[in-house]
């Protein structure tokens, strides 16, 4: 597995239209998203984490009307086998897709099988393409931690400003890092994975209560609505990871009835519809668009693939 670090791309400015979001399944028996964008023109999608098999991920993709040929990237959280399903790992991820993982997962990828040739490790963000760039929060989970996203996509130069898309999932806790990471953004993708109540009368062992709800496991309803007051999405919220025993999707949905955004709950086993956020109009808007110019992490220390490939 050749490992490369994620920097800036320099390139001309370029056109992105046609923004969306799709959640191909969201819980504890996978986890798939699909965003897709023109970009000069030209079709583009990446997965959200590939949690879901090869074949269903190929079939529930063609369901909407897209297919594995024509994503470019798969950026994961982390590496849990309801993100990452081990249909993908021993070198079956096609070549032609590029793999985007955190730093501080590359050595739980090599454990895992998850080689790949076109594995590029970042650490506080990266050009996905030279029309979308991704800021990136760390944040608790388990042992390893999970990453956040905000994928931010240059103007379509017809008068509007890029959109953006705030993705978190799996989070032990919420941060004032996360909140200002993905203040504002067009559309939230959120995790809302437990009832408390629910969650404390539901016979599942101790264990595994304080595990989900110890602030390194996932969020609570109202801890997720909580977040979402904070964050001030614009335009809409998708919820993400529902637990299929310690919650209710109309408990859910009751809880956001007044929200000022609209609220798509993804769910376990078919797909969301395409969510499209709208541009606003880059009047009065300072700011040309600019790829991101991270300082160089330090010295990567070679995995056992890399030493070998070098060998």
């Amino acid at each position: 597995m050749t490992t490369r670090l994620a920097s800036s791309m320099a390139t001309a400015t370029p056109r992105v239209t046609d923004v969306s979001l799709c959640v191909l399944a969201s819980s504890s028996a996978g986890n798939c998203s699909v965003l897709r964008w023109r970009e000069n023109g030209s079709p583009r999608a990446c997965l959200i984490d590939a949690g879901l098999s090869p074949k269903k991920t190929k079939n529930w993709l063609r369901g909407v009307g897209s297919n594995l040929s024509q994503v470019d990237a798969i950026v994961l959280t982390h590496l849990d086998r309801d993100h990452c399903h081990i249909g993908w790992t021993g070198g079956r991820i096609p070549t032609h897709i590029a793999l985007w993982v955190h730093g501080r997962h590359l050595s739980r990828a090599e454990f895992e099988g998850v080689c790949h040739p076109r594995v590029t490790a970042f650490n506080e963000g990266f050009m996905l393409t030279p029309g979308v760039r991704v800021r990136t929060v760390m944040l608790s989970h388990d042992s390893h931690g999970v990453a956040s996203f905000r994928f931010e996509f240059a103007p379509g130069g017809d008068g509007t400003t890029g959109v953006s898309i705030g993705f978190a999932t799996d989070l032990g806790r919420v941060t004032d890092d996360l909140i200002e990471c993905m203040r504002g953004v067009d559309v939230l993708a959120l995790e809302s994975n437990y009832c408390p109540r629910m969650q404390a009368d539901s016979d599942r062992p101790a264990f595994l209560k304080r595990r989900i709800t110890g602030g390194r496991g996932h969020l609570s309803n109202h801890e997720c609505l909580a977040a979402i007051e904070r964050i001030g999405p614009r335009e809409h919220v998708v919820l993400l990871h529902l637990s299929r025993e310690c919650n209710d999707p109309r408990l859910v949905a009751d809880l956001h009835a007044r929200g000022a955004y609209g609220v798509t709950i993804a769910h376990p086993d078919k797909p969301t519809r395409w969510i499209v956020p709208t541009p606003r109009s880059a009047a009065g808007q300072a700011g040309a668009w600019q790829p991101f110019d991270f300082p160089r992490p330090a010295a990567h220390q070679p995995t056992l693939w890399e030493a070998a490939a070098a060998s």
